[in-house]
């Protein structure tokens, strides 16, 4: 019995207007407020990239949200229903090798459930 073949992953074109607040909100909790501000701006910014999903959770050495997380579960709804996501915005973290994920954890957990190879479109500094 063969697997059925996992649904596309739709992007929107640029990053929504809210997960930049969604993105500062976050890393407030990590860095001071001037740092994170200038961030947030370079964030603003920067080209997109992509990277796989499973490669994302090994650089920032998170764990897998399941499906009973009703943040996943919506997203897993919107995959599955054709709905764009926003790309994620990511924060490399030299000093401790790894990358923070400031905006989009549950988008990438949703993708994962579906295609752990499935590349993800995001905004990285």
């Amino acid at each position: 019995m063969s697997n059925p073949t996992p649904p596309e992953i739709r992007w929107l074109p640029e990053v929504e207007d809210h997960d930049y607040p969604a993105a500062e909100s976050y890393l407030r909790i990590i860095y001071p407020e001037a740092k994170v501000a200038e961030m947030v701006a370079n964030l603003r910014v920067a080209a997109k990239v992509q990277f796989k999903a499973k490669d994302l959770f090994r650089a920032s050495q998170l764990s897998l949200l399941g499906v009973s997380n009703s943040h996943v579960e919506k997203d897993q709804k919107k995959i599955t229903k054709g709905v764009s996501l926003s790309p994620l915005l990511l924060v490399r973290d030299e000093i401790n090798g790894k990358v923070v994920i400031a905006d989009g954890y549950h988008r990438l957990c949703a993708i994962y459930g579906f295609n752990e190879d499935a590349v993800i479109p995001c905004k990285i500094i």
